[in-house]
């Protein structure tokens, strides 16, 4: 089969959870798979060939093209541009010897500008319905971005929705009145970066160093923007410091998303409390484990993988009882009410001086994920 992917969503340098979900997901499957082919589509004005991903591998195949982003989607949107059309079309171009020219699926690992002819099979990954619980948390062009997209619409249109939990299964199905069966549960793995971490020698020293990290500290490490309850953090910090946790510090971390300038001026106003920016992957696994807690009382997510991270690392998870959360951490976290500052505030006195066990990675491994998702293809 031909399948064309489109990866978009890894044009960017600072990767935030779609695009390790995309990059881990495609990386597997092209190490197992090696009788499909697999047509790998972006659209850029600008040179981003040393930010995107470099698959050698002989079934993998690129497709660029050079427009003006905005113009491309404007495009897009208006049904001038059939993406599977468009994709064939330079394929054939550029590979003569190619047996089989037709695309049988399209995957949009994200929810992007995307218009496809009737005969083209769709896959689509919805990660979370956040745009559609909290639109206050979205700036207005994020907010007018999602309107444009109409998700609904293009969930209806796709054969198969992907979803990372059971929880956004339920979302999905009941906000766009879309049939259960459509609507297939792939849990993401983790990171390499994460695996057998209990027995690899991270690099703490350095890490410390890089990012200026106190000797102890509480960790929130995820995209800056409101539906993070980041500022939740901060209030419940503020009540602890200096009485149950001595010179503890707080390190947020992560990059900036939308709606971020209160969160950052709150953190500048905090003492003791630092913002590092965005982590390289690299790095992460000596950030979690340097931390004495991690907090990450999220209004809401599709999954949540620096819960999953931090639990992989040992370190103790402060997270929300909402959404997908409870599912993804089980008994190994303390779940809060993330409307109620004094259950946040109660975690971190909770897990003062406490490390815990590893959780069980049996079911959070890309392999299997990569295995489920060439099982739809038959």
């Amino acid at each position: 089969m031909n399948i064309a992917i489109d990866i978009r969503c890894l044009m960017h340098k600072e990767r935030t959870g779609v695009g390790e979900y995309t990059y881990e997901l495609l990386d597997v499957l092209f190490e197992i798979d090696k009788e499909n082919n697999y047509i790998l589509f972006y659209n850029s004005w600008k040179d981003v060939s040393d930010i995107i991903p470099k698959w050698n591998q002989k079934n993998v195949h690129y497709i660029i093209t050079r427009w003006p982003n905005k113009l491309f989607s404007f495009f897009t949107w208006l049904r001038v541009i059939k993406l599977d059309h468009l994709i064939e079309r330079r394929f054939v171009k550029g590979n003569s010897k190619f047996i089989t020219t037709r695309l049988d699926y399209f995957f949009s690992p994200n929810l992007n500008f995307t218009c496809l002819s009737k005969k083209i099979k769709h896959i689509i990954t919805i990660h979370d319905l956040s745009f559609e619980f909290f639109k206050k948390c979205y700036s207005w062009k994020r907010r007018l971005w999602h309107r444009i997209l109409n998700p609904s619409k293009q969930c209806r249109r796709a054969n198969i929705v992907l979803v990372p939990s059971e929880n956004t299964k339920l979302d999905v199905g009941e906000i766009y009145n879309i049939s259960k069966e459509k609507i297939k549960v792939i849990i993401p793995g983790l990171s390499n970066e994460f695996l057998n971490i209990r027995y690899k020698k991270v690099n703490e020293d350095d890490v410390r160093k890089k990012y200026s990290l106190p000797q102890k500290y509480i960790l929130f490490l995820g995209t800056i923007e409101p539906r993070k309850n980041i500022i939740g953090v901060i209030e419940a910090y503020k009540k602890v410091y200096g009485q149950k946790f001595g010179a503890c510090g707080l390190v947020i971390a992560g990059a900036r998303g939308w709606k971020y300038d209160n969160i950052i001026n709150a953190i500048d106003k905090t003492p003791g409390a630092q913002y590092v920016g965005y982590v390289d992957a690299e790095d992460k696994p000596a950030l979690y484990s340097l931390a004495e807690t991690f907090v990450y009382p999220s209004l809401y997510e599709g999954f949540g993988f620096p819960v999953l991270e931090a639990l992989v690392c040992g370190t103790p998870v402060i997270t929300s009882n909402r959404s997908s959360l409870p599912e993804v951490v089980g008994d190994y976290a303390y779940l809060v009410n993330p409307y109620n500052i004094h259950e946040i505030e109660k975690g971190l006195q909770f897990f003062q001086n406490k490390k815990q066990t590893y959780i069980d990675l049996e079911s959070f491994n890309w392999r299997v994920s990569a295995q489920n998702f060439l099982l739809l293809l038959t």
